[in-house]
């Protein structure tokens, strides 16, 4: 009867905020990066040059650092469905107020806000389901739960060109869309916070006898958990190179995704007169791309075990095909980029089992999150060069160079980083 209890509880666990994290991840990233959208409106309007459209896209990231351990201590201090709910709704008034930006430096900071305010998103949401599934129905939960940003990265080319055509109350199409979008995000903060319990014995939604067996589950395991802890930590501290191996290598696969995120439109309006609409729905393509790669590559790792081989193949062809991006004219160029999506988004997802494999899992939330938040910091460097490059030499092709040498770099470090605890 606990099992039968236990199953249906986590059932219900699952289709009521699973969907809804999606969609949040979906908002939240949309927000991230719709301003690759508007690049060319906020040069003619703000008269934002390349290096400072670079420089400020960036600043999100210094910003997502910077806070994501104080976001983590106040999670921990109210509870992940009212931090959930604040931050969206943070997150949502940043981005709408960058409809508003009329200089440089309030573009610089609305940017940093923004990374500020979605830093507690993910750990926030990592944390409540550790509050809510089981450990063994966790993991599936938590890829659910990812895939939000590789359907966001399809949705929000055709999302954003259909928004830039409209005018309303005065407002400039790029304005309209932006505002439209964050708004969208505060909406969605009042739904969370009516939507969301903050703990399993408060949900009426379940049933009493569910209730109980999920109750007591989630205790006997953090029970366990604590039993099981060892003064170890430093043991694992200790061993700083794999950490900082760990750090590098997902450095240089975000490099790469957040340099086609945020300067892939301006390539594709380089391909000739196109509509708004045009360029959205062109920038979806190596997206769609992209979620075929994971899908294959994740199914030939499960099948062919060698997870470091499977990374390495993966950030080879990302290389390759920012190699051969600087090759052609601007069409050619696309379509090399539409090949390296089957690489970087494809290395992103594979990385992970490795450093996974290799922690401790006691610690391994807490070195996972200083491995994304460092990591991360590609996306500062990724756009800010290639907004140096394209000011400072005319071309972007000396950042496609370097994104194919890091890409073969991190391939070959693949092979040094360790996918099992040390005996």
């Amino acid at each position: 009867m606990h099992e039968a209890n236990l199953q249906s509880a986590v059932s219900k666990v699952k289709w009521r905020v699973l969907p809804l994290f999606v969609v949040m991840f979906i908002v939240n990233y949309i927000d991230r990066v719709n301003i690759s959208f508007i690049k060319e409106h906020l040069h003619t309007d703000l008269g934002l040059n390349d290096e400072a459209f670079g420089f400020g896209a960036g600043l999100f990231f210094i910003g997502y650092a910077v806070f994501e351990i104080p976001s983590n201590l106040i999670l921990q201090r109210i509870g992940a469905r009212r931090w959930l709910a604040i931050i969206a709704l943070l997150w949502g008034a940043v981005a709408a107020c960058m409809a508003f930006v009329t200089t440089a430096h309030e573009f610089y900071w609305l940017r940093f806000l923004l990374g500020a305010a979605e830093a507690g998103f993910f750990p926030g949401v990592i944390y409540y389901l550790s509050r809510w599934l089981p450990s063994a129905d966790r993991g599936k939960a938590i890829a659910i739960f990812l895939s939000g940003s590789a359907i966001a990265s399809v949705i929000s080319g055709p999302l954003s060109g259909y928004l830039l055509q409209f005018h309303p109350y005065g407002l400039k199409g790029w304005q309209f869309m932006i505002f439209a979008e964050g708004a969208f995000s505060v909406v969605l903060a009042i739904f969370t916070w009516r939507w969301l319990d903050s703990l399993p014995q408060e949900a009426r939604w379940l049933q009493e006898g569910e209730r109980q067996a999920l109750t007591s589950t989630l205790e006997a395991e953090s029970a366990a958990a604590q039993r099981s802890v060892r003064p170890n930590f430093w043991h694992l501290l200790g061993d700083i190179v794999q950490i900082i191996l760990f750090c590098v290598i997902y450095f240089a696969i975000q490099l790469t995704i957040y340099a086609a995120t945020f300067w892939l439109p301006t390539i594709i309006r380089s391909m000739g007169k196109l509509t708004e609409m045009q360029v959205g729905c062109l920038n979806s393509l190596p997206w769609l791309i992209s979620i075929a790669g994971m899908y294959l590559a994740a199914a030939g790792a499960a099948r062919f075990k060698n997870q470091q081989a499977w990374v390495a193949g993966a950030l080879l062809i990302a290389g390759l095909g920012m190699f051969l991006a600087t090759t052609g004219g601007p069409v050619f160029a696309f379509v090399a980029i539409c090949f390296a999506a089957l690489g970087f988004k494809s290395a992103s997802s594979l990385f992970w089992p490795i450093p996974q494999g290799y922690l401790d899992v006691r610690f391994a939330a807490a070195i996972i999150a200083l491995i994304n938040s460092l990591g991360n910091l590609g996306g500062f460097v990724a756009p800010y060069t290639f907004g140096w490059l394209k000011v400072h030499t005319g071309s972007i092709q000396g950042g496609l160079y370097g994104l194919a040498v890091s890409s073969i770099l991190a391939a070959g470090l693949v092979f040094l980083a360790r996918t099992k605890p040390k005996a």
